[in-house]
């Protein structure tokens, strides 16, 4: 794998590279440049690598070749800087970094700057240790931001695990931390919380990027209040005020693509109709799937998304290379096909369409046409990541019973409405009917049940509710131990005993995603690090993530990515109504709500 050193050990052998007195390693002729500091695509151009890093770009760089000099030959394709994803979750792909990272290459993704709030939750700053220390040895840049909300809303959910502001200060201290997590939390920031901006001190003392979740429309004096407090950038904008009003108040509006977040339209046309500076928006994806990344792309995939909505493609590669670069103060290192660079270059005969034909990383080709090119061995995780799936006790459709008040033939109960291809959620409501004294659903108005069954103390609590838009029909169940952000496990369904068979089958696996069918198991995907990722190659588990699809579509459900849908229905940071271990949560207003209205 490559082997990085710094500019400063390497400047002098870059100056005897760049003045032809001293032979490159790696020498790429007659490539379309695609410059992102001048906007530009200069044709005939040269670029001469030594080590991990370029020594020398511009016309004729023969001068830089020596007997042992390896060519590529461009033949006027496009010289493309590696592509950055800003904000993104690893385990939100299901499976490790290394996995992650052996999926995404391919796809010409050289940097990730990853946000592990989810192993958080689960294992606490052990587990962000693990997976910063499984990212610092991939030949890939992988930066981790250190989770600030740990648990996202203390008082309205149970984590497995909490950081703090201790916490905070001793990973700014580690080497590949670039900064703290998205801060969602967005009240406590308003509403001057000391923890959070004790976390976000201890960031500013390093240095370092604070990144920001403001997941409100509300863009008045709340707003302008979690601007004041210090988050830098925010990926939680859907609508094209959001994106405008981020980028006027001195943050970077990060537009995200991810396998069921599509908020790119929308927000770019800050550029394209309104005619804002473009340096300060940023392409990520947040939340990708296994099937996504093997099957769709990654960040190459959101590029050709931003470049079809009107983008120029080199605004669009600007805003997934070296806007991100400059943002997160690593320019010098990446974002860029420039000298002292490291030698991070994708070769694409199309700058439209985007084909990855060879991905270069710090001066090796790690990837050729689709395939990878390097050996990239599995990280052993230890004991303490698995088997942290505990029920307390085996659930039986009883556990799912929801009692109606006393009396009652019907009830207006509280309902969460599922958006398609958006994070917030709709507060509804619904007339049920009631049974021997249960109330019960109404599949025909698409209302069935959901579940926050405890995962990580073994209490046997579970917090019963309602949920809309999925569509399920049949009797079925479909049970994950991914429920952002305290990871807890999430049961939805028509039918108790398919649920009660779903909840039990992830107790018995050690955490995953499964879909119970008429009593029958129709999908399993096994999740054993932390209940949340396995230990299983990319396209292993995306095989297993598509029969889960087709499992889902089976039951009724037509909704776009509906597992992503499902995993964040206990998000109690994005309104407006979610469902924790705690009880029904109103996010508008941060506080618990009765089932029944």
């Amino acid at each position: 794998m490559p082997v990085k050193r710094s500019w400063a050990e390497m400047g002098p052998t870059l100056v005897e590279v760049a003045m032809g007195r001293e032979p490159a390693d790696l020498v790429i002729q007659n490539g379309r440049w695609v410059n992102v500091y001048s906007g530009e695509i200069i044709p005939g151009t040269d670029v001469a690598i030594k080590g991990c890093r370029i020594a020398y770009v511009g016309e004729d760089g023969t001068h830089t070749i020596g007997d042992q000099t390896e060519i590529i030959e461009a033949n006027g394709r496009y010289l493309i800087p590696g592509l950055c994803d800003a904000h993104m979750h690893v385990e939100s792909g299901m499976v490790t970094v290394t996995e992650f990272a052996r999926a995404v290459i391919p796809h010409g993704t050289t940097s990730m700057f990853i946000d592990p709030h989810e192993i958080a939750n689960v294992l606490g700053l052990p587990g962000v240790k693990l997976m910063h220390d499984e990212a610092a040895g991939l030949p890939i840049n992988i930066f981790v931001q250190m989770p600030s909300c740990v648990p996202s809303a203390p008082g309205l959910e149970t984590p497995g695990a909490s950081i703090g502001p201790a916490e905070v200060a001793e990973a700014m201290g580690w080497p590949n931390i670039i900064g703290l997590g998205e801060m969602m939390n967005f009240p406590g920031v308003f509403l001057g919380d000391e923890k959070m901006h004790a976390e976000m001190a201890a960031t500013m003392r390093a240095n370092k990027t604070i990144g920001g979740h403001y997941a409100s429309p509300d863009l008045g004096v709340p707003f302008h209040g979690y601007a004041a407090g210090g988050p830098a950038d925010d990926h939680e904008g859907t609508q094209l005020e959001d994106g405008i009003a981020r980028v006027r108040q001195g943050m970077r509006a990060m537009l995200r693509l991810g396998s069921a977040w599509y908020d790119v339209a929308t927000q770019v046309k800050a550029i394209t109709e309104m005619g804002l500076d473009s340096r300060n928006f940023i392409l990520c994806t947040d939340d990708s799937h296994s099937g996504t990344l093997v099957h769709d792309g990654h960040m190459n995939r959101v590029v050709r998304h931003a470049i079809a909505q009107g983008l120029p493609p080199i605004t669009a590669i600007q805003m997934a290379t070296l806007n991100t670069a400059q943002h997160f103060g690593v320019e010098r290192e990446l974002g860029s096909i420039t000298p002292g660079r490291l030698a991070d270059i994708i070769i694409s005969s199309d700058l439209v369409t985007l084909p990855i034909e060879t991905v270069i990383a710090s001066g090796e080709i790690i990837a050729q046409n689709g395939n990878l090119a390097i050996d990239l061995p599995p990280y052993p995780y230890p004991d303490f990541a698995v088997g942290t799936v505990n029920l307390g006790k085996t659930l039986s459709a009883a556990d799912f019973d929801i009692s109606a008040p006393s009396g009652s033939q019907k009830v207006e109960a509280r309902v969460i409405g599922v958006v398609e291809n958006q994070a917030p959620t709709r507060a509804l409501t619904a007339e049920l009917p009631v049974k021997n004294g249960l109330v019960e659903m109404d599949l025909s108005a698409d209302v069935c049940q959901i579940a926050l069954v405890e995962r990580h103390q073994g209490t046997g609590q579970v917090v019963n509710g309602f949920v809309s838009g999925f569509g399920y029909n049949v009797p079925c169940a479909m049970a994950s131990t991914v429920a952002h952000d305290s990871h807890h496990m999430i049961v939805v369904g028509t039918d108790k005993e398919n649920m009660a068979l779903a909840a039990n089958r992830l107790g018995e696996v050690g955490g995953g995603v499964v879909v119970f069918k008429e009593g029958q198991e129709v999908a399993l995907v096994e999740l054993p690090i932390a209940g949340l990722m396995s230990t299983e190659r990319a396209e292993i588990v995306a095989d297993k993530a598509e029969n889960m699809v087709r499992a889902m579509e089976a039951c009724g459900c037509t909704l776009n990515n509906a597992y992503m849908q499902h995993s964040l229905l206990a998000l109690v940071v994005i309104p407006e109504l979610r469902i924790s271990d705690l009880g029904l949560v109103d996010v508008t207003q941060f506080e618990f709500v009765p089932l029944f209205a």
